[in-house]
């Protein structure tokens, strides 16, 4: 019998419980990270064991990363706070920075056998022409190119992973783009996006486009970068740019629902955005629409998977069929009728 054991943080978010789910499905240990009160862990395997804490606390990390001694230990790092706010955000900061700080020094620590980290194609500078490709060698990514502060702390942890390998950390990079798919228990932006399509609450998109894989592609991509990936290397796990306008049609055609008519063009979303930001401040409430999910949609979203196919295997399925069978899950579990 194996003594392998996989530590999965983010275990209870979207992707992390898609990693939970198809590590046991092959029969491996997993013991998955949560972040006390999180509902979406009801959702987790019984298989896995569940181990509550924080990442900002190397205390509570403690626990996770106490193993037997003899055991293969492999890191899967995919915990982060997600936000389309570009303001800096200090909370942001100790989570996706800090929190990587303490999983490295941990991984150090424990002599682990792997770390991989759950990067963000957001932490690749941005190329306004062509596709974009990893940052490769170990070469550290340049802030100042780095717009939001999501991406911006994606990009320092990412430093710090590769400044780890570059010290002889076993340890390496993927940088999946936007996710989407079924078995989205925590609900995440692009579900509730997709709902409010379907139930007809979006009156209108804007005229850009976005790269989204399937859930279950990226898990797939980030398992296999445990098996397969090398040392201080980092992999793109992304798919082709797709357009506002050809997403929701073909939401439409999966559902049944209202096509959408109406797409504003790039600079009024912007010119809107700014608005309700400001306005946002003032109230406390969170924004329908910020500067940087309209930056997301305006920019160069065409990315190169190409090293991740060669090197892991890495590929993906068709929109039309990750929106099918998200449609069918939304369905299933009483999310749409």
């Amino acid at each position: 019998m194996s003594n392998r054991i996989y530590l999965v943080t983010g275990a209870a978010g979207f992707l992390g419980s898609t990693v939970c789910r198809q590590l046991i499905a092959k029969g491996e240990k997993v013991r998955a990270f949560v972040l006390p009160g999180d509902k979406a862990a009801a959702y987790l395997p019984s298989e896995a064991e569940v181990v509550y804490g924080d990442l900002t606390s190397k205390d509570s990390l403690e626990h996770f990363f106490d193993v037997p001694a003899d055991a293969e230990v492999i890191v899967l790092h995919i915990a982060s706070i997600v936000t389309v706010n570009p303001d800096y955000s200090q909370l942001v900061m100790d989570v996706n920075v800090g929190g990587t700080e303490n999983i490295i020094a941990l991984c150090k620590e424990k002599k682990v056998s792997k770390l991989v980290y759950c990067s963000s194609t957001g932490a690749i500078p941005e190329e306004k022409t062509g596709s974009i490709r990893e940052c490769n060698g170990g070469i550290p990514i340049d802030p100042d190119r780095i717009r939001g502060c999501y991406s911006l702390s994606k990009a320092m942890a990412t430093n710090l992973v590769l400044k780890a390998a570059g010290e002889g950390l076993n340890a390496c990079v993927v940088h999946p783009s936007g996710i989407m798919g079924p078995d989205d228990f925590a609900m995440g932006e692009t579900t509730k996006t997709l709902v409010e399509i379907i139930n007809g609450k979006m009156p209108a998109g804007i005229d850009g486009s976005f790269n989204l894989c399937d859930v279950r592609d990226l898990a797939y991509g980030i398992i296999s970068a445990a098996d397969k990936g090398e040392k201080g290397e980092c992999y793109i796990l992304g798919n082709e740019p797709v357009t506002f306008k050809d997403f929701t049609r073909l939401v439409a055609e999966e559902s049944g629902c209202k096509k959408m008519k109406f797409f504003l063009p790039i600079g009024m979303a912007n010119f809107m955005a700014k608005i309700m930001e400001k306005k946002a401040k003032k109230s406390g409430k969170k924004p329908l629409m910020t500067t940087f999910s309209v930056y997301n949609l305006a920019r160069n979203n065409r990315f190169d998977s190409s090293k991740a196919s060669e090197t892991l295997g890495y590929h993906t399925r068709s929109y039309r069929e990750t929106i099918r069978d998200e449609i069918r899950w939304l369905k299933e579990t009483g999310k749409i009728a």
